[in-house]
C-alpha cells in the first residue's frame, strides 16, 4: 500500500487556512490513490531544536549509539522513517514573518541526515529520497507566495530538492489579510478539487 505523509504546522490547528485546504488535498489524494495517511502535526508535537549533543547522536550509526544518544536520536529516526516510507508528501504550512514556522525548520534540521537522506559526493550533495511527489499547501496573510521576500516557499522547495524530492506542486492562498481573502481561499480549495478529481 502507498503511504502519504501529511505534515501540518499552523499554530491555529484545524482552524488554520493552510490546514483547511491541506486536509482536503491530503485526504483527497489518499482516497484517489488508496494511500495510507500518516499525519504529523508539527505544532502539536513540539519538536526539539538541534543541540550539539542531538546533532552528534543523529550522525552516530544506530549500532554505535550510547543509550543517551539513542534517546536523543529517537525523534529524528521516527521523522526520517516517515519521510522514507512516504510515496507522497503533503506539507500544509503558513508563512510566518516571511519565513517558515520554527517547527518546520526544526523538522528540516532533524530529517537532514548525511548518509541517510542525502550524501556528499565529489560533485556536491546528492539527495537520497528520490521518486517521491510533494505538494505544498501554503497560506500567507501578506507575503505573496513566490515573491522576492517569500523566504518560506523558496526555502522549502530548495530543501526538499536537496533531499532528492524535486517533483513539487504548490497551492497557495496568499494575501488573505487583505481584500478578497474569501475569494483567494476559495481559489485554493478549487485548485485542490482539480488535483484530487
Amino acid at each position: 500500500m502507498a503511504n502519504l505523509l501529511y505534515i501540518t504546522t499552523s499554530i491555529n490547528g484545524a482552524e488554520g487556512v493552510s490546514r483547511g485546504f491541506g486536509d482536503k488535498l491530503a485526504h483527497g489524494l489518499a482516497a484517489k490513490t488508496g494511500a495510507r495517511v500518516v499525519a504529523r502535526d508539527l505544532a502539536a508535537n513540539d519538536l526539539p531544536f538541534v543541540s550539539a549533543a542531538r546533532f552528534g547522536a543523529n550522525l552516530t550509526p544506530a549500532a554505535d549509539r550510547t543509550p543517551e544518544q539513542a534517546e536523543l536520536a529517537a525523534i529524528a529516526d521516527a521523522l526520517i522513517a516517515e519521510l522514507q516510507a512516504a510515496d507522497t508528501i503533503v506539507i500544509a504550512t503558513p508563512i510566518y514573518n516571511f519565513g517558515p514556522p520554527a517547527t518546520l525548520k526544526a523538522w528540516a534540521d532533524l530529517v537532514a541526515r548525511a548518509g541517510t537522506t542525502f550524501r556528499y559526493t565529489a560533485t556536491g550533495p546528492e539527495g537520497l529520497l528520490t521518486g517521491k511527489k510533494a505538494y505544498l499547501a501554503i497560506a500567507s496573510g501578506g507575503t505573496p507566495v513566490g515573491a522576492e521576500f517569500d523566504f518560506m516557499s523558496r526555502w522549502l522547495t530548495f530543501f526538499l530538492g536537496f533531499l532528492g524530492i524535486t517533483d513539487i506542486t504548490t497551492i497557495a492562498a496568499d494575501g488573505i489579510m487583505g481584500e478578497g481573502a474569501e475569494e483567494k481561499i476559495a481559489a485554493a480549495h478549487a485548485k485542490v478539487a482539480e488535483l484530487v478529481g
